[in-house]
């Protein structure tokens, strides 16, 4: 049964975010919406609840459907509320003074601990934020379920916990998930609708089959179009020969039957459609430095400890090689970071016995705060007082990174974070590292970001040390891994028995 349905909806924001979009979604629909970076995706969730009005085409709704909306911005006035008021809050008066109880399961069901729920929610972690609004919308009991990127701020147990609390909801509750995460869009969808400014497609499948089903589809519309305008040329060339013969003779059947020929050319011309070329929100580009060395980092039994000296484990004796790609797994609190901010030091050279590095090393840095943006006004400040490439030059770079000129002299804090992600990428590899160390470098990274920084790593045998909640980033580039267990850093096959460890975990 469709409880939603648009036909030909279109939304035009100065240029074409969507056209044509045709989409009924049914009971039990779990549909993963895939984009880049602002290309429409929030603003399609918005259209579907009617917050915002498409600029064609039509939406129905089934009578009294009930929506819930998880957007990816909290709004200001929510951030001063106490946990458990903020989700209360979402219900009607009556319910509040009736029903109060139903926020309480809600926060039971998503693990929510007790000392959090009188918490103010700008106090709280990205992470408990992000799981509060969700409940916010789930205590409203809705028929449709919109998520708007759910795993922003989420690590891999409160991902797991995300993905088991959607498996237990009632299989026929529909959903439309935005989402950059993959695994995560292949642990809970069954449909996946590529959003394009033109011919979306929809797939009966996951998103990682439906990936695979969209280059396929690409592929027979390229063919297809190569074919109808050979045919085209082909028809032409047979016109123009047609009337010189008719000219010469003065046949008039030859000049109609030329016509015919030149319109048959031009109907197929008109109908013929290239393979989709999406408009590319800027390729990421890594280059390498050479470097002879074998062993590019090492490590002698370093203690890595809190900064009140509480030792969180020791490394043992370890290398970091030319050509290893090594993923640091490990439970939040375990160390991580602080593994990550000993390196950084070492590699920005400060002396330490117990972490050494080549001194033929250049690294490439870039935490998840981004800190190499930090203190810079615009992008173009950014590159331009870090690399001496001159003005034109460094348009041309930050061009190709996806961003207008406008942008170029806008001011940075005004970026979204996927594009403050690419920015970050220019950086690294205008430096010209021969070591990336890469703390959640696919954080705010659409799909298409991620899979070019990946296929660029992959591609020039990068060297880096990295720690990443996406798992699919961690299994297409991880060829070493690392892991942080019992107050030892220890190597291990692979991060699957991690993952799912942490799937299961509890909070």
């Amino acid at each position: 049964m469709a409880i939603l349905n648009l036909r030909s909806l279109g939304v035009t924001l100065g240029t074409p975010l969507f056209t044509g979009l045709d989409l009924t979604l049914n009971k039990a629909d779990r549909v993963g919406l895939v984009a880049a970076n602002g290309r429409g995706k929030s603003t399609l969730l918005s259209c579907m609840t009617g917050a915002f009005e498409p600029t064609e085409g039509e939406i129905t709704r089934a009578r009294g459907l009930r929506i819930g909306h998880l957007e990816q911005h909290i709004p200001d006035e929510l951030g001063d509320l106490p946990l458990h008021a903020l989700v209360l809050s979402a219900l009607s008066a009556e319910q509040a003074e009736e029903e109060s109880w139903r926020v309480d399961i809600v926060l039971d069901d998503l693990n929510i601990p007790q000392d959090h729920r009188q918490t103010p929610l700008r106090n709280l972690s990205g992470g408990w934020q992000r799981l509060a609004m969700l409940a916010r919308v789930w205590v409203t009991e809705p028929d449709l379920l919109l998520m708007d990127e759910p795993t922003n701020h989420l690590d891999l147990v409160r991902i797991g916990l995300l993905e088991r609390w959607i498996g237990t909801l009632p299989r026929d509750l529909p959903m439309v998930i935005a989402s950059h995460d993959r695994a995560f869009l292949d642990a809970v969808t069954n449909r996946t609708l590529f959003l394009r400014a033109e011919r979306s497609r929809l797939f009966p499948l996951p998103f990682s089959h439906a990936r695979i089903a969209l280059d396929e589809a690409d592929a027979a519309d390229g063919r297809q179009f190569d074919n109808d305008m050979k045919k085209a040329a082909q028809l032409r060339r047979q016109a123009a020969k047609l009337k010189n013969i008719g000219i010469n003779s003065g046949s008039d059947l030859l000049i109609t039957k030329t016509k015919q020929l030149k319109d048959r050319a031009a109907k197929l011309e008109d109908a013929a459609r290239p393979a989709h070329a999406d408009r590319t929100a800027g390729a990421i580009r890594l280059t390498n430095s050479g470097t002879h060395a074998k062993a590019l980092v090492s490590f002698e039994d370093a203690q890595i400890s809190t900064p009140d000296d509480r030792v969180l484990f020791k490394t043992g004796q370890a290398w970091i090689n030319q050509g290893d790609r090594i993923v640091l797994l490990g439970r939040n609190g375990t160390g991580k970071t602080r593994l990550m901010t000993r390196v950084a030091q070492v590699l920005r050279g400060a002396n330490d016995p117990e972490v050494r590095a080549t001194p033929s090393i250049v690294p490439g840095i870039s935490d998840q705060g981004l800190s190499q943006l930090d203190g810079y006004a615009t992008p173009l400040e950014a590159i331009t007082h870090q690399f001496d490439l001159g003005d034109q030059r460094a348009r041309a770079v930050l061009a190709g990174a996806g961003m207008s000129i406008d942008m170029q002299n806008g001011p940075l804090v005004a970026l979204s974070g996927g594009q403050k992600a690419r920015l970050a990428m220019v950086i690294l590899r205008l430096g010209h590292p021969n070591f990336y160390l890469l703390d959640e470098p696919t954080n705010h990274l659409d799909i298409e970001g991620q899979e070019m920084l990946e296929a660029e790593l992959l591609a020039h045998e990068a060297t880096c040390l990295l720690v990443s909640h996406d798992r699919s980033f961690v299994r297409a580039i991880g060829n070493r891994f690392w892991q942080i267990e019992r107050n030892r850093l220890i190597e291990v096959e692979s991060p699957e028995q991690f993952f799912s460890s942490q799937s299961e975990l509890t909070l």
